[in-house]
């Protein structure tokens, strides 16, 4: 079995053709099909913690937004746990910690309600500054992107972040870093991604 393993070639990967919506997020596409579609609300009605919005643009080497972008946010609760039947710590009954928004066609601006994560256990009994998951796909990546989420108003625990603390250079740190602004008494945070050029988010290899 294993030499004919060796045989066998890499599958061809493609680019997420102009469909991706469709089937991925067909609601937002204007596509009625699933009678509960998973999305704008990671956290669910009912989660405790401080209730944020986060939202932004992915925008291209010449600073063009890209308007076909489908994101996934993966983020643990208020508490700092995931909902995972192996996560160290209670899980929240009906905290979804999951979902998937599409950019606005016309716009390019994207975002999602959610409660602010708080920290999570790293490796070798290190402590992860609160931040959320990010993947990105769209037409002409061939690889979805992988990057996080960090708060601007959370310094001392950015500053011991073990996976921060990995990325030399501040200004490259940086481009993880969310801004927090206040807007009609809600706490919204922005994070552009920034695929390539100057100041180009850090995507992680994993």
């Amino acid at each position: 079995m294993v030499q004919q393993l060796n045989y066998l070639k890499e599958t061809p990967s493609q680019t997420a053709g102009p469909y991706v919506h469709i089937g991925l997020a067909p609601g937002a596409a204007g596509f009625d099909i699933y009678e509960q579609e998973l999305g704008h609300d990671i956290a669910g009605p009912n989660a405790k913690g401080q209730r944020i919005r986060v939202e932004g643009l992915v925008v291209d080497g010449t600073g063009s937004p890209i308007k076909d972008v489908l994101l996934e946010a993966w983020q643990a609760n208020g508490a700092g746990v995931y909902p995972h039947p192996e996560s160290s710590g209670d899980t929240e009954e009906g905290f979804r910690g999951w979902g998937r928004v599409i950019t606005n066609f016309e716009t390019g601006e994207w975002g999602f309600d959610t409660v602010k994560p708080g920290a999570t256990p790293g490796r070798s009994g290190s402590v992860q500054a609160p931040h959320i998951n990010l993947w990105v796909v769209a037409r002409g990546i061939n690889l979805g992107l992988n990057t996080r989420i960090y708060f601007e108003d959370e310094a001392e625990a950015n500053a011991s972040d073990p996976v921060l603390n990995v990325i030399e250079w501040e200004k490259r740190r940086a481009t993880l870093i969310a801004k927090r602004t206040e807007r009609d008494g809600q706490t919204v945070y922005r994070f552009d991604v920034k695929i390539q050029g100057e100041e180009e988010t850090v995507f992680f290899d994993i």
